[in-house]
């Protein structure tokens, strides 16, 4: 099955094209005994039970691979952050077979490493797909491609990222024909997947003026879309959507992501664990899913 595919399957059995993202913070956890590996493990076997039960589902899950390895300790032999990430691939490999995992580790490097960085995503992970920082070009870029077609894969490069200073650069006006960055690597990734299907761009739902404007663009040519920013960022998924919708955009490519709003909303407000807290984070999935689904 070819990534877009899965995504728009996805999107039929979930009813959702909310991303689920995986980022552990230690802190927010519920406290039981044991290492980190397990506490992390017992939270999203508990939480992912949860969801099963209530049958709310997202429309792809994205654990950030540095938040998992910066809990390893190589040098000393332990590796609590990496056992927890392959254990929770595994559960969600099992308990959700046709919802996309992607990778968030934003690698691009030059060719060679790239290489290297490919297989690190699609082969030592196992995941569906990838995101990538294009900057580098062509050659930094092809290996994910590359790698990604022997595995059916997608690979989403940063095209307006959602963080306050992705503007300095990637709304920088060229001058050579005074379109901003950021329109340029638009073009290219048109151009890329026209080559390798399955490729998307990542752009945040804070910068919603720059998301009309991609979106207007990439409308009619299949290119998915991965979408941060909502809620501890301030981006609004009515927002987004409305965007995509008037822009006549293919819902079903698209993928919103949440991450602490929906597995430890708590940390905002800096309040406890709740005692409810599977409770919550499903409720908050279920309001974002019902919020997006509506333009399915």
């Amino acid at each position: 099955m070819i990534y877009i595919d899965k995504l728009i399957k996805s999107t039929r059995k979930s009813g959702s094209i909310i991303c689920m993202g995986i980022d552990p913070v230690c802190e927010y956890l519920p406290e039981i005994e044991g290492t980190v590996e397990e506490r992390i493990v017992f939270f999203f076997k508990a939480l992912f039970s949860e969801m099963i039960k209530r049958k709310v589902i997202p429309g792809a899950f994205k654990p950030n691979l540095g938040v998992f390895t910066a809990l390893d300790r190589p040098r000393e032999n332990a590796f609590d952050g990496s056992l927890a990430l392959a254990k929770i691939l595994s559960f969600l490999d099992e308990l959700f077979p046709l919802t996309p995992i992607i990778l968030d580790y934003k690698r691009g490097d030059i060719a060679r490493s790239s290489e290297n960085y490919a297989k690190e995503g699609f082969v030592t992970w196992g995941c569906d797909s990838v995101t990538v920082s294009p900057w580098m070009g062509s050659d930094s870029v092809r290996p994910f491609f590359k790698e990604a077609a022997l595995y059916n894969g997608g690979v989403y490069l940063l095209n307006r990222t959602s963080n306050p200073g992705g503007k300095e650069f990637q709304n920088a006006v060229l001058a050579e024909n005074g379109q901003p960055l950021f329109k340029r690597v638009a073009e290219k990734l048109v151009h890329w997947a026209g080559e390798y299907p399955g490729t998307g761009a990542v752009v945040g739902a804070t910068s919603l003026d720059e998301l009309e404007e991609i979106t207007a663009y990439f409308s009619g040519k299949e290119i998915p879309l991965l979408i941060p920013g909502v809620g501890s960022q301030g981006g609004s998924a009515l927002d987004v959507v409305h965007i995509l919708k008037q822009n006549d955009y293919t819902i079903p490519l698209v993928r919103i992501n949440a991450s602490s709003g929906i597995t430890h909303p708590w940390a905002k407000t800096g309040n406890a664990v709740p005692r409810g807290w599977k409770q919550l984070c499903v409720d908050n999935l279920e309001r974002l899913n019902d919020e997006a689904g509506g333009f399915l």
